[in-house]
This record gives structure tokens, C-alpha cells and sequence, in this order.
């Protein structure tokens, strides 16, 4: 079971600070993740000093008001829901994996914005570079619809917390931080608003 620290520090909108998700401590061959780069089928897994391997994901929403989230179909468990996201290819960006990845895994594009931390995940040994982003435009088929019959779903953000609770628990922690940093956004505008003066009477 993982556990959940809070986040003490927001990033932001240009850079990203990391988001600690303690778990089970496990016992790894740590040569093994000591290797910066790792080849797998189709791509190279790129792995960070510390060993974690690097990943980049999207919370997708459907508007500036960031009320609905965009979840897709877990390729291992079809019945279950996860966020769209996936490993850092080499000499890429992980704002530029985070597009890939939604293109190939939701078959959405839009408009990249805020980054919402670098999220830990101890028992998988990955650190995943969170981003926003606003879609535009959804596609009636792309790459994971056909080849493995991937589905998309918009959620609000409380149903999309119970469907991640199924299977990927540790995703949970970008949506709570994606509501907080939207509150957040929403004082300080509310705080930089001129204010009307009363009218008076002589």
C-alpha cells in the first residue's frame, strides 16, 4: 500500500519541483537501475542518477476550468482507467514525451500548460514530470484505439479519483495536486483583482 506525504512545495508554471510518494521499501538489484539508458521492444528506457527511471504524463482537460479529466483504458486491465502518460525517450524533452504520449495513448492534442510537479513512485523505481494540458481536439481513431483497443473517457474529478483508487493509486496524487495548484491559481487572481469603491454621498 502506498502512502501519500504532502506536498510542501508547488512548482511554477516554468519549472517542477518534486512530489515525494513514499511505498513499501523493497529490496532492488540497484546495478541494475544504475545503467542510464535500457533497451525494451520499440523503445530505450532512460534512467536518472538516482536509478528511477524517467517519465512524463498529462492530465488532459476539457477546459480552462479544469473540472473534467481525461482518463484512458489500462492496456494490461482493459476494465480499468489510468492517466495517459509514458517513459522519456533519449535526447527528449519531457514536455515533449507528455504529447507524445497522450497522442498515441488518447488520440488528444491541445494546448500544453503548467507543470504539476515530478512525482517519486519508490515501488516502481520511476519519477513521472507531471503537465496540464487543455484539449482541443480528439481524434475518432489513433495509435493504442487500434492497435490494442484502447478507450478514452472524460471524468469529473472526483469520479476520476475513485477509478484511479482501482488501479493506480499513486496517479491520485496529480489530480490532488492538479485541484490545489487550481485553487491556488484562483486566489491569487482573486487577490490581484481592483477592487470598486463604494459610491458616497455628500
Amino acid at each position: 500500500m502506498v502512502h501519500a506525504t504532502e506536498l510542501l512545495e508547488f512548482p511554477e508554471a516554468s519549472s517542477c519541483s518534486f512530489v515525494h510518494i513514499p511505498a513499501l521499501l523493497i529490496f532492488l538489484d540497484l546495478k541494475t537501475y544504475q545503467k542510464m539508458v535500457k533497451e525494451k521492444p520499440n523503445s530505450t528506457r532512460i534512467y536518472d542518477k538516482d536509478g528511477f527511471r524517467r517519465r512524463a504524463a498529462c492530465i488532459c482537460v476539457r477546459s480552462d476550468a479544469e473540472a473534467e479529466v481525461l482518463l484512458v483504458t489500462s492496456s494490461r486491465r482493459p476494465e480499468l482507467w489510468i492517466v495517459p502518460g509514458g517513459g522519456v525517450e533519449p535526447e527528449e524533452e519531457p514536455s515533449v514525451t507528455a504529447v507524445r504520449e497522450v497522442l498515441e495513448e488518447a488520440g488528444v492534442v491541445g494546448k500544453l500548460g503548467r507543470c504539476l510537479g515530478v512525482f517519486e513512485n519508490r515501488d516502481h523505481m520511476h519519477r513521472t514530470e507531471v503537465f496540464v494540458m487543455t484539449v482541443t481536439k480528439e481524434l475518432e481513431e489513433w495509435e493504442d484505439s487500434r492497435s490494442i483497443g484502447r478507450k478514452r473517457q472524460w471524468f469529473s474529478i472526483d469520479d476520476a479519483l475513485t477509478q484511479l483508487a482501482l488501479h493506480k493509486p499513486t496517479q491520485r496524487h496529480y489530480l490532488m495536486q492538479l485541484r490545489h495548484s487550481k485553487n491556488n491559481s484562483n486566489v491569487n487572481a482573486n487577490s490581484n483583482s481592483p477592487t470598486t469603491a463604494a459610491p458616497t454621498t455628500a
